[in-house]
């Protein structure tokens, strides 16, 4: 990625000099917190549940104040655990942010982005993966829900009558079941260990992005068979009742129905539990919900105040309950390390009618941020993230800042497993704040969304852009955060991000435009 556009600008002495002793200061605490615990922890490896939310906003949940919401299972997990209040995704949208997790690496260095239900795998097989690094201290992996990573090698067409590789099981996970891409592009099948679930060879399946193939029926040539109408990008091929992104022709029988992801899911996350009880394991449970196209189970229909995207919430907050629900049955709770979080920030309309920006009640999805989904504004990347282990966390509320990004280097600290000097390279060691509620956080973290921005604690820097995505705002109906000038902010005196200090501070400016650029250069972990 090229260095940032923009004007330059320089930051005092002053200012440098405090941000090297806070960090100094914070790498101390850390580390005299790692001394007195690592130990014992290795004994008794934790198992590890990470649940990703889509478009889960700061404020859909009951714990961050969403009064209108209910969320009784994840308000209980933060109850009892740590509830983070300046957590950030790596990036505004899903594909990137799932790329980070898992790799340790900021999406940019991969030029990660939405990617088509055809793509190729994102993730180099030859890259040291989070799964891969557990692997190294015993545990075994699953991959359950929404993949969007991509498939295959990109050097020829993937054959979806054949087992499809390269994907999960080659970068780290023992066993996945998945939505290829996800649930508003096809192939709209699940895949279980690189084979589509239940095809029948006398149909085989294909896809095309690029044209129409095979005679089913499309939301563009006829919207009268829709049970949501669609944008255009929206309006190919129809899948029970909804039309997808992208052409599919054959596979009926491996055909999935949207209403049934929440049981299906559930089912495997807690049979791979169920069948792992006894050694340690790590699940990746990434949720469809609550993304487009909701199509939540007639059992949450109308159940909540705000309308079908308020019942795909509680659907989620039920799934959730379902399987920490598994953990306690099988006695495995106490120690298994859950971080509940989301991919990014909240979007109402995302393609579909399906009236999620009419039935909003006054509720907030992002609380009192700005932007959304896609933004570079706060509410882009700030999401609700809680963390839950009982054996060992100082449970609280913290408003240390957090990013995803570093869940590989920390986990691999809490195992005591050494990082190669370019693996997970942007990812740092921050266990002390993820299982202690008083401890501090981050210095500064990148949020990624059509541009970079710099936060450093109150303060937050949007770097320029020479072109700005208005479609964002036009389309989607959230602000994109982008502008051709830079723009400064003070969160502490100005949360909503309303009142641009760039020309009061251009020194200061210059400095994070600065820091932005040598975090682009990185290489390696040091």
């Amino acid at each position: 990625m090229s260095a940032i556009n923009g004007k330059t600008l320089l930051v005092s002495t002053a200012f440098l000099l405090l941000c090297g002793l806070s960090i100094c200061a914070k790498a101390n605490t850390r580390t005299q917190v790692h001394s007195e615990s690592e130990s014992e922890t290795v004994k008794n490896k934790p198992n590890i549940v990470i649940f990703y939310v889509d478009d889960l906003g700061y404020n859909d949940i009951g714990a961050n104040g969403g009064t209108q919401v209910s969320t009784p299972n994840i308000d209980q997990l933060a109850s009892k655990g740590i509830r983070f209040t300046d957590a950030h995704s790596s990036s505004a949208t899903c594909t990137p942010s799932r790329y980070s997790l898992l790799t340790g690496e900021y999406a940019f260095r991969n030029n990660a982005a939405v990617l088509p239900g055809d793509a190729p795998l994102i993730i180099d097989v030859n890259k040291p993966t989070l799964p891969n690094m557990l692997s190294k201290a015993g545990y075994t992996s699953a991959m359950v829900g929404k993949w969007h990573l991509g498939l295959g090698d990109g050097e020829s067409p993937v054959d979806w009558n054949q087992e499809v590789k390269p994907g999960p099981r080659q970068v780290g996970f023992d066993y996945s079941f998945i939505l290829p891409s996800t649930g508003d592009r096809v192939p709209s099948v699940y895949m279980e260990n690189g084979r589509v679930l239940n095809l029948d060879p006398m149909d085989p399946l294909k896809i095309s992005y690029v044209e129409k193939i095979g005679q089913r029926p499309t939301g563009r040539e006829n919207p009268e068979l829709l049970r949501q109408q669609a944008d255009n990008q929206h309006s190919d091929t129809i899948i029970n009742g909804i039309s997808r992104i992208g052409f599919m022709q054959g596979g009926k029988s491996a055909e999935w129905k949207d209403e049934e992801f929440y049981q299906v899911f559930t089912d495997k996350a807690n049979h791979f539990i169920e069948q792992n009880a006894k050694k340690p394991f790590f699940l990746f449970f990434s949720f469809h919900d609550i993304h487009v196209p909701r199509l939540p189970n007639e059992r949450f229909l109308g159940k909540s105040p705000l309308g079908i995207r308020g019942d795909a919430i509680m659907q989620m907050d039920w799934i959730t309950g379902q399987i920490v629900s598994k953990l306690k049955e099988l006695n495995a709770l106490d120690n298994t390390l859950i971080i509940f979080t989301s991919d990014n920030g909240p979007v109402l309309n995302d393609g579909y009618e399906d009236g999620a920006d009419e039935t909003l009640n006054l509720h907030q999805p992002g609380g009192i941020y700005r932007g959304g989904k896609y933004s570079a504004y706060e509410a882009g990347t700030r999401v609700p993230t809680i963390v839950h282990y009982p054996a060992k966390v100082q449970a609280g509320i913290s408003d240390a800042l957090v990013s995803q990004i570093d869940i590989y280097a920390s986990l691999a600290a809490m195992l005591n497993i050494e990082l190669d000097d370019k693996e997970a390279i942007d990812s740092q060691d921050y266990l002390a704040t993820w299982l202690n509620s008083n401890a501090d956080g981050r210095t500064d973290l990148i949020e990624e969304s059509y541009t970079l921005a710099l936060r450093s604690g109150n303060w937050k820097f949007i770097a320029p852009t020479s072109k700005v995505n208005l479609w964002i705002a036009n389309d989607k109906g959230i602000e994109s955060g982008m502008a051709t000038t830079a723009q400064l902010f003070n969160l502490k005196n100005d949360p909503q991000e309303q009142r641009n200090l760039f020309k009061k501070h251009p020194e200061m400016g210059r400095q994070f435009e600065k820091r932005i650029n040598k975090i682009i250069q990185k290489t390696t972990r040091h």
